[in-house]
């Protein structure tokens, strides 16, 4: 029974069972159709495994210990940097220097271990210089009102074009210390020993924004940004610790690819950017759809992952990967858009 209250009379109006009837027959369907959004790309990820486990051109290569040991290690780095993708897109901000942070850090890193550095301090200012880029863009974006998409654009740039100064275009390394190396190269218990760090950065940055006030500010800015400032919420201070959060991952990103490479590519930048974006996107439509998420990106990630090794074991040409981590990227943006659009109230 439901009540109408008035100053001077209460009315019961009986609950119509027809209605009632409808919404318990609707709610298993929109059970079924959550679950199926949520766990999709688990799906795909899974069935993208199988194909290539079993397609001929790939079915001897792709699933032996030794390339799913590299599909798992040489992943880690884009999976670092895409978690710091992810940190402003929450908030609804783009940082496009994640790859130029990452890359300029593994090569001051690199540098710095080649001329005899102790490998920690090494490593120490490694990610300070991912901060010292999220700093850049913090003050940029909040204190002087420029566009975070001109503004880390720019940064990025700026960096592609340091990174050319500072290198010649060559890459640096040749006397990283063993071992940094065996960190970046060797198992443990079978399992790449960088894995290990990305289970530990994951963790770290899920309990930031799903189990602190701070990630719930976040998710707030990104849902209705005039709401939250008139809740109180200081949105400067908010939007300009995404940036330095995510130059602190990246920077940390850069320095676990002189682990793994034993050097410093100048052309890093561009391997990170793209695929990284694309995660961090389609973390939207991933494991909590319309909401972008830790767990979602490892599993776009580790999607894009195999069908990018999937293909390159097929003898596919390497432009393709442009296409798929492209198409992931425009696909990712649109299912954000859509997913979010709905769980609007």
């Amino acid at each position: 029974m439901s009540s109408v209250s008035g100053s001077n009379m209460t009315i019961d109006e009986p609950v119509r069972p027809e209605a009632a009837a409808v919404d318990q027959a609707r709610r298993p369907r929109r059970s079924i159709r959550s679950f199926l959004e949520a766990y999709a790309f688990v799906v795909l990820l899974v069935g993208a495994f199988v194909f290539f486990s079993l397609w001929s051109r790939t079915s001897a290569t792709f699933p032996t210990s030794a390339n799913l040991q590299v599909l798992l290690g040489s992943n880690t780095v884009v999976a670092i940097t895409a978690l710091g993708a992810l940190i402003p897109l929450v908030c609804n901000e783009w940082d496009l220097s994640i790859g130029g942070s990452a890359a300029l850090s593994s090569v001051f890193c690199a540098q710095f271990m080649t001329n005899g550095m102790n490998p920690l301090l090494a490593l120490a200012i490694g990610i300070a210089i991912g901060i010292c880029v999220g700093l850049v863009n913090a003050v940029l974006v909040t204190r002087m009102g420029v566009n975070a998409v001109i503004t880390t654009l720019g940064i990025s740039i700026i960096i592609t074009g340091l990174i050319s100064l500072k290198t010649g275009g060559v890459t640096l390394g040749g006397n990283v210390p063993q071992s940094v190396t065996n960190f970046g190269t060797e198992t443990w218990l079978g399992i790449p020993r960088t894995v290990y760090a990305l289970a530990v950065v994951a963790l770290v940055v899920y309990y930031l924004v799903d189990h602190t006030p701070y990630g719930r500010y976040l998710y707030a800015l990104g849902s209705n940004r005039s709401a939250a400032r008139l809740a109180g919420i200081r949105i400067k201070l908010v939007v300009g610790a995404t940036f330095v959060i995510a130059g602190a991952l990246c920077g940390g990103a850069g320095v676990l690819q002189v682990a793994r490479s034993g050097g410093a590519n100048p052309h890093l930048a561009d391997a990170l950017l793209l695929p990284a974006l694309a995660a961090a996107f389609l973390s939207a439509a991933a494991i909590r759809p319309g909401k972008y998420n830790v767990w979602g990106v490892l599993v776009a990630v580790y999607f894009l992952a195999v069908l990018n090794s999937g293909l390159n074991l097929a003898g596919v040409q390497d432009y393709v990967s442009n296409f798929v981590n492209g198409g992931a990227l425009i696909i990712g943006v649109g299912l954000a858009a859509r997913l979010g659009d709905r769980r609007e109230p």
